[in-house]
């Protein structure tokens, strides 16, 4: 089993960094939803939806605050103990995405915050795989990440495609900026079904 490069490329003490950054933004009052924004935007209301990495829990809270079923998992036990203290309301859980098993599948996924630059190099396909079983036929899987961190489209999208997602729209930022060749950050959207026919 390979490490997470969430473990192996982050300095000592930089999970309860990131947990007190987040909690400094919201006390200051920035703007932390963006990303629950857009996926609220395209799912039908009291969806079921996987925050995959979800962090801190600042977007399955707030999807849960717009009254969908939320369940967040993050391979990091320090970030699921402050999400379940800072954003209480959805399911919690502590796993690694590259073996994923919920045993029940959703209605969207949305994997934000550069989740796929820091799983466990190599496992990029799998952790697709793994997020495309937990859909719904015709669910949605909305990611995120920066291009600059050795993962780029030309793998996520062949990795999608062996997954069994086909992709709809891509932008460069969570405000659906257009995106182009100088985007250094891309927002793919997938759907769960066949390349050639559907589910």
């Amino acid at each position: 089993m390979t490490t997470p490069r969430w473990f192996t490329d982050t300095p000592d003490g930089h999970s309860q960094w990131y947990v007190e950054r987040f909690r400094a933004l919201a006390a200051e009052g920035a703007d932390l939803s963006g990303e629950a924004r857009l996926l609220d935007a395209i799912v039908p209301p009291r969806s079921r939806l996987l925050d995959a990495g979800c962090g801190p829990g600042r977007i399955a809270g707030a999807l849960h605050e717009r009254g969908h079923e939320v369940v967040g998992v993050d391979v990091d036990p320090v970030l699921i103990e402050a999400a379940k203290v800072d954003h209480p309301g959805p399911r919690y859980e502590v796993a690694d995405l590259a073996t994923l098993d919920l045993g029940s599948r959703f209605d969207a996924i949305v994997m934000a915050g550069n989740v796929m630059v820091f799983v466990a190099e190599g496992t990029e396909g799998q952790v697709l795989q793994r997020l495309a079983e937990h859909l719904r036929p015709a669910g949605r899987l909305l990611i995120g990440f920066r291009l600059d961190r050795g993962y780029g489209l030309q793998e996520l999208d062949r990795d999608a495609q062996a997954a069994g997602l086909r992709l709809t729209q891509r932008f460069a930022t969570w405000d659906l900026e257009p995106f182009g060749d100088e985007a250094d950050f891309a927002v793919s959207l997938f759907v769960a079904g066949r390349i050639n026919g559907s589910w």
